[in-house]
């Protein structure tokens, strides 16, 4: 799960000096002759990478892909994000870590072809009541656990965090595009 920031960065005749980008491509510490800069139209800065955050990824889907779930990539407005960190914010004010078991993995074998799921000490969001309703867990292929535990919550706090800092960013004139993608 990606969010990039695309910026526009093509030159052309009637761009003012003060607006014209230099890209520089190297390989090796030397410019890569097979790249010609004044070509590049555009580049691509990776702004948050997560890993089987699956309630962050319903977010998405729901929220800015209108339900599609198509691996492709769509633009995130500034009151996307707003929401977002919004709903973020609200369910880390509202999850109470305690101590119980989370998920650990689960193991395949002979005796438990089905799978058998593995379980160790951890901390578990007390009442997932409000993350259950705000930012519900999707289960699906490689969706990864489906439990409202510390894990969870991280997800959460690193995605309030990105969001805050796209936030502030937009409202400085920072340029680029925010487009979220994913690859399952």
């Amino acid at each position: 799960m990606y969010a990039m920031r695309k910026h526009y960065v093509k030159n052309w005749d009637h761009t003012p000096d003060e607006e014209r980008f230099e890209v520089e491509v190297t390989r090796g510490g030397k410019p890569d002759r097979d790249i010609q800069p004044e070509r590049i139209a555009s580049i691509e800065e990776e702004s948050m990478y997560w890993r089987k955050a699956n309630h962050i990824h319903a977010w998405f889907v729901d929220n800015v892909q209108d339900g599609n779930d198509d691996c492709k990539e769509y633009f995130v407005a500034c009151d996307q994000l707003r929401e977002l960190f919004a709903v973020c914010e609200t369910v880390i004010q509202s999850s109470n870590l305690v101590e119980g078991d989370v998920y650990a993995g689960t193991v395949c074998d002979k005796d438990h072809p089905e799978g058998k799921v593995q379980r160790r000490p951890g901390k578990v969001i007390e009442d997932a009541t409000v993350a259950a309703k705000l930012l519900p867990t999707r289960s699906g292929f490689f969706f990864g656990p489906t439990e409202y535990d510390e894990y969870y919550l991280d997800d959460v706090v690193r995605t309030r965090d990105w969001a805050g800092q796209m936030i502030t960013q937009c409202e400085n004139g920072t340029p680029g595009d925010i487009v979220y993608s994913s690859s399952w």
